[in-house]
């Protein structure tokens, strides 16, 4: 295996594990595991405090890298 796709492949696993905690750290209605950390904060006229929005974030760049590496290793992979 070449190294370079060994690296790759090193950063795709933990971006999809990353990306997997912070899906479910997102919350429904109200409810989650971010409604914990941000129970005493305000919230802004769309009904998301910035806990919300930093996860959001947050997920989109893990999502955006995660899509990135796939497609590198589907370029560079060749059994």
């Amino acid at each position: 295996m070449n190294v370079l796709v060994g690296i790759i492949l090193v950063i795709h696993v933990a971006v999809s594990v990353g990306l997997v905690v912070f899906i479910l750290l997102h919350s429904g209605k109200g409810t989650g595991v971010s409604s914990l950390f941000s129970g005493a904060m305000p919230t802004t006229s769309s009904g998301s405090g910035v806990i919300e929005k930093n996860l959001d974030r947050i997920t989109i760049v893990l999502a955006s890298v995660f899509s990135a590496t796939l497609l590198l290793l589907m370029v560079l992979y060749h059994p």
